[in-house]
Parts: structure tokens; C-alpha cells; sequence
């Protein structure tokens, strides 16, 4: 059906401190219809422990889930695959991620490896900030080929008191990985060897105490948008792709000025036709809408957009940028949002996905 996606979602399943709450089941597949707006669960397992974020192939046949699990020195990496036809889930294998509070992974461009950070906390035990996988032919992940550490230390003494790898990124043009490091307020680039090794080729600094936790990219490559979690705000720069090298383009703060202390800043996604950046704010419960230049990436405020629940830590858009979901961690609740290409601006549909402590939610065709 043209108007079919499937929705993967990961939610909460075991406690952690810094969570309020895991009121989730672990790892679900739904469908959803784009002009009925009907959702239909298809499957779901308890099996996979915090899986806080999750990488799908684009023919939603296989899934790689994070644990994130609070005093493991280890997460771990789960390999599922989703059977379309009778809607079922089946276990492929698990892999220890070489780092604590697993955080974010994705495949690579070619499908042939999976990029994992470690967020990190503490010290002990491997604690690296990025691994490294291979699949074999049914998509189990190989044992890591490689992995890199980060070092340092950020001004702000609760929260960047050592290396924290938020994410993993892989350019527009393929081979390069982009690592956003909450903790140095770096962004680290390295050359993805065909071994899957990790070479590093530049490290380019944010604003101290910014704390950068996501990329989203633009379809042209040229642009790359930040995240910022401890300052909130976006950033938008330049990649010199020969290098790995990042340079500032603009700054703009991603909620109102008297929201900022109290906000944090989670995911960012970019609109097909790379016109409109949304970044969600946990704190200010909302949905920033930012316009982009098409010839110097410049950023401009589109609107704020209540995210239709509590603490939105991750957005998704649908393959042909109609809509846009956000997973509302404290309301039980993934939103639903109808998307105007021409505008970017979001309108509440009203329905949504009722499930608990949603986390991450990944949609393909």
C-alpha cells in the first residue's frame, strides 16, 4: 500500500535513576496508514532490555535495539528481524556494546556496518565511545571490529565531567562518521575504513558548556544541524567532507529565553527537501521549527509547537515528510503531528500511539 509505513518504537522496560519511570515493554511494531491515520499493532517482545534507541533497515527487515541498563560497565547491542508477511519478530543475536549507557547506533550507508556510542558514565570496564560491527548474512551482528575512546572534560562540572559519545553520525556522502560528545563539546570526525576501523581525521569545537547530542543532515550534504542538549540550542555548520572538518554557520536558541534553564534539548530531524530542521525540548514540552537557507544554511524560527505530552525525546518523520511523530517519555504517548511541506509548521492530528515511556521510534515504508 502506498500510504503504509511501519513503526518501530522502543520503549522503557527497566528502571534507571535519571528516568522517571519505565512503564514500557520493550521493543513494538505498528503500521501506519498516512491518509487514514490508523495505527495497528503488529508485534512486540519484552525480551530486549532498555532499548533506548534502535536502527532499522530501509526494508524494516531487520532491527539493532540498544540496552541501555543504569551500573551495567557494558550495554549491549540486540539483532532482531521483522517478518512483514506474518508480522513477527524473531530474535537474531546480541553483541556487548564496549561501553556503558549505550546510547545511539546507526547502519551505514552500504549496510554493512553498525556505528554504536557509548554514552559513558563513570570509569571501569572497556569504556569506549564508539564500536564498531559487521552482519553476517542474516544480519546477526559480528563481534566488534573496532573501536575509539574519548577523552576531556566541558565547563559544566554535573554533566561534563568526562567524555560522553551521544551519538554517531554517517555523512550524506558515505565513509565519514561524525560523533557528537556531550561531555568535550566536540564534534569528532573519522574516516570508516573498509575493515571498520576508525581513523580520525578532525575535531571541531562547539560553544563550552553546549553539550551536542544530535546531528541531522542535510540531503545535499553541505549542512550539518546540532543539537545542543545543555545550552538549547541549534546549530547549524559547514562540512568540508575532504576533511571531516566542521565550521560554524549559525546559532539560534531552541526555545524561549526564559525556558532555557529549565529545558534540554533531545532529537533533531530534517525535512525531506531539507528546508525545515525540528528539534524536540524536554522541559519546555515542545517542538522547535526552524527554517533553513538553501544557499548559506542560515537558521530562522518557523514556530513552537506543544509536543502533545511530557519530555518528547525523540522525533521521526515518515519517508514522504507528511508526518512527523514524537515520543513523549513522561505521558505514555508517541503524537501524531500532520506536517505542510510548503511551511514546515506541524499540526496536532490528534491520534497517536499509547505505550509506555516511549524512547526512540524509527518508521519506514
Amino acid at each position: 500500500m502506498q500510504n503504509a509505513c511501519l513503526v518501530f518504537v522502543g520503549s522503557l522496560n527497566r528502571e534507571a535513576p535519571y528516568f522517571q519511570g519505565a512503564r514500557g515493554v520493550g521493543l513494538g511494531v505498528y503500521s501506519f496508514d498516512e491518509a487514514t491515520l490508523e495505527t495497528r499493532k503488529l508485534a512486540e517482545t519484552n525480551d530486549v532490555d532498555n532499548p533506548t534507541f534502535l536502527s532499522v533497515t530501509p526494508d524494516g527487515s531487520r532491527i539493532y535495539a540498544n540496552s541501555e541498563v543504569f551500573t551495567w560497565r557494558e550495554g549491549t547491542v540486540s539483532a532482531y528481524g521483522f517478518d512483514r508477511a506474518s508480522g513477527t519478530l524473531g530474535y537474531l543475536n546480541k553483541q556487548p556494546s564496549l561501553g556503558s549507557i549505550t546510547a545511539h547506533n546507526m547502519i551505514t550507508r552500504d549496510g554493512t556496518k553498525l556505528l554504536v556510542a557509548n554514552y559513558g558514565m563513570g570509569q571501569g570496564g572497556p569504556d569506549r565511545a564508539v564500536a564498531v560491527y559487521g552482519f553476517d548474512k542474516n544480519g546477526a551482528l559480528s563481534a566488534p571490529l573496532a573501536s575509539v575512546s574519548h577523552t576531556g572534560t566541558g565547563p559544566n562540572a554535573a554533566r561534563q565531567e568526562r567524555s560522553h559519545a551521544h551519538s554517531v553520525t554517517e555523512t550524506i556522502a558515505g565513509g565519514t562518521a561524525i560523533v557528537a560528545d556531550l561531555g568535550i563539546d566536540r564534534l569528532v570526525s573519522y574516516r570508516i575504513e573498509s575493515d571498520g576501523s576508525l581513523s580520525r581525521l578532525a575535531e571541531s569545537a562547539l560553544p563550552a558548556g553546549a553539550g551536542p547530542r544530535h546531528l541531522a543532515l542535510h540531503p545535499k550534504g553541505r549542512f550539518v544541524f546540532v543539537m545542543n542538549e545543555l545550552d538549547s540550542s541549534i546549530v547549524s555548520m559547514a562540512l568540508d567532507e575532504a576533511t571531516g572538518k566542521l565550521s560554524l554557520i549559525d546559532a539560534k536558541p531552541a526555545v524561549p529565553t526564559e525556558a532555557r534553564d529549565s529545558n534540554h534539548c533531545a532529537d533533531i530531524q530534517i525535512s525531506p527537501d531539507g528546508r525545515f530542521v525540528y528539534g524536540s525540548n524536554r522541559g519546555h514540552d515542545s517542538i522547535v521549527i526552524m527554517a533553513v537557507d538553501q544557499q548559506t544554511g542560515a537558521l530562522s524560527l518557523v514556530d513552537y509547537v506543544p509536543c502533545g505530552g511530557a519530555t518528547p525525546r525523540n522525533l521521526a518523520l515518515t519517508p514522504s515528510g507528511g508526518h512527523l511523530f514524537s515520543a513523549n517519555q513522561n505521558a505514555n504517548r508517541i503524537s501524531i503531528f500532520a506536517r505542510d511541506a510548503a511551511n514546515g509548521r506541524l499540526t496536532d492530528t490528534g491520534c497517536s500511539i499509547e505505550i509506555g515511556t516511549p524512547m526512540c521510534v524509527k518508521i519506514v515504508r
